[in-house]
């Protein structure tokens, strides 16, 4: 732990955290985002449970370390090209992310949508209008066109294989364990603070749930794995040479891949700032938690190696 907290990065991630919650603390006694669902929550309320998830995230990495304490460590660093080659495609993915991001805006105002970004509008926190069906297939296909499938098509054609994108299970029976685990537990969690979904018919549970699996799975996690973990994080691990710093960047990728939210505001500086500190907090945290405890288990006194679950 002291050798975690002098690394510059968490030192800086801890300093930024430090400032937007006095930030946002100072604001006012409400938040002026597009979330109905916490209209009469007060700031310190908002700020209150921002954390608890991050608390309830270190519950699932004791499990994570637990169950994948007897996996075989991936020497995960060696995925990724030599240096030059390395920094080269770096620059690429970090640029054709942020065009992703703008194109996402303007496609959303194009067909009379919310922005795309990587999370379906309304999905985290709520929102005041209808998400309507355009929106979901519109949001499905952008993602999985722009953040997997051409992405994938762009480094298979460049000779890299499944196995060095780390998209092939080297455990499919352990990693199916901790995926059922990761998700009973996760479930019950969040179903302990809403419980709308025990509102549905038999009939909307029977179709809703697997059609909600099957869109979320294709509009966000595969964009995800295939964008962020089996692309970018070999690379910033190869450029670093740090696991700390491979994972904060990681966190700071995934939180910006989602700056135009639909919740989020624009309008003015101080809505700005609270946009970027909430998606911070959202997303930010959770995630560069749970690839520490990931890093923490599979490199072991390394400073590279990683396997994915």
């Amino acid at each position: 732990m002291g050798r975690l907290l002098r690394r510059r990065s968490v030192q800086a991630v801890l300093v930024v955290w430090a400032i937007g919650v006095c930030f946002v603390a100072l604001s006012g006694p409400t938040l002026q985002f597009d979330w109905p669902s916490a209209a009469n929550m007060s700031t310190g309320f908002q700020l209150l449970s921002a954390h608890i998830q991050i608390l309830w995230v270190f519950v699932l990495i004791g499990l994570t370390l637990f169950v994948t304490r007897r996996r075989v460590v991936v020497d995960f660093a060696t995925r990724a090209p030599a240096s030059a080659l390395n920094r080269t495609e770096l620059s690429f993915i970090i640029g054709y992310a942020v065009v992703a991001q703008l194109v996402g805006v303007g496609f959303g105002g194009l067909i009379g949508i919310y922005p795309v970004s990587l999370h379906l509008c309304g999905s985290v926190f709520g929102i005041s209008t209808t998400v309507s069906p355009t929106n979901v297939y519109a949001w499905v296909t952008y993602n999985l066109v722009v953040y997997a499938l051409i992405p994938y098509a762009v480094f298979r054609a460049r000779g890299y294989s499944n196995e060095a994108l780390s998209l092939k299970s080297a455990d499919r029976r352990a990693d199916l364990l901790l995926i059922a685990l990761i998700l009973i537990l996760e479930s019950a969690f969040e179903l302990m603070f809403e419980h709308n979904i025990f509102n549905l018919s038999g009939h909307q549970l029977l179709v809703g749930t697997p059609a909600t699996l099957l869109i979320y799975f294709l509009g966000a996690s595969l964009p995800i794995m295939v964008f962020i973990y089996a692309i970018l994080l070999p690379r910033y691990l190869k450029l670093t040479g740090s696991i700390v710093d491979t994972v904060v960047l990681g966190g700071v990728t995934y939180a910006a891949l989602h700056l135009f939210e639909a919740w989020t505001l624009w309008d003015s500086p101080k809505n700005a700032a609270l946009s970027l500190i909430f998606l911070m907090f959202q997303y930010f945290g959770p995630v560069w938690s749970s690839r520490c405890s990931r890093f923490a288990r599979e490199m072991p006194g390394s400073t590279s190696g990683l396997t994915i679950p």
